[in-house]
């Protein structure tokens, strides 16, 4: 019985390089994206011909509703989950903290840390209930050591969260057999740069790398599926920088 991956915002960027190396190392799938209908089609097809099982699951995952219903869904065409990858994220335009709004500020938390946190929980109670444990890799950013001040400090700060909460979280399950990491992706070449503003971000900024070049999404993903496998089985509680030594 193949092992079944929950990837939460899946249609693009890294968590769609992630489902395609997890089809093609053996794992069924189950990919959640928001709205990206021809995205997630997309992934899915490319995933199905490398010999996985998917399920695509529309939800928002600010709604906690909405996640309740995916997993009903996954536990009702797989009836187990062995690994989550929480990727499911959001920015926004550049901005001073002068300029950030409760607004702005709703949507970016209650995706970016309160949706994770729950679709977390969800994954947890699954992966005791089964017994064997389980692996959660959690997608922070190098922003949350940077600051990213005069850019997205509201962002930052969200992906600074995910980094505490993947410390606590690890220390709750370990003994249950559950692995919980993140991935702090650097200046990653995805649609995300487009989605705050810049699409040019990477390429500018790339000279500021010390390996003078921007990273990709597969590169990420190759990482996090690391993190995945039984090759990291004594890593748990760790955050792994995937940002060129920036």
């Amino acid at each position: 019985m193949k092992p079944v991956m929950l990837i939460t915002g899946a249609s693009a960027g890294i968590g769609a390089a992630a489902a395609r190396i997890a089809a093609a190392r053996g794992y069924d799938l189950a990919l959640n994206y928001r709205s990206d209908d021809a995205g997630a089609d997309a992934v899915a097809k490319t995933c199905r011909e490398a010999g996985a099982e998917v399920l695509l699951c529309k939800a928002d995952v600010a709604d906690p509703v909405a996640i309740e219903a995916m997993y009903e869904s996954i536990d009702t065409t797989y009836g187990r989950l062995d690994v989550l990858i929480n990727n499911a994220g959001v920015v926004d335009q550049t901005a001073k903290v002068t300029d950030l709004t409760h607004a702005r500020l709703r949507r970016m938390f209650d995706i970016n840390v309160i949706g994770a946190m729950l679709v977390a929980k969800e994954a947890v109670l699954r992966l005791q209930a089964g017994g064997k444990g389980g692996v959660i890799v959690n997608i922070s950013s190098a922003a949350a050591r940077l600051g990213s001040g005069n850019q997205y400090v509201d962002y930052a700060a969200s992906k600074a969260a995910i980094d505490c909460f993947t410390k606590g979280l690890s220390d709750e399950v370990a003994a249950d057999n559950i692995r919980v990491m993140s991935i702090r992706p650097g200046l990653i070449e995805t649609e995300l740069h487009a989605k705050g503003g810049e699409p040019g971000r990477a390429d500018k900024l790339a000279h500021t790398v010390p390996m003078k070049r921007k990273g990709s999404a597969e590169e990420v993903a190759q990482a996090i599926l690391w993190l995945c496998s039984d090759e990291a089985s004594y890593v748990t509680g760790s955050t792994l920088d995937v940002t060129g030594g920036r």
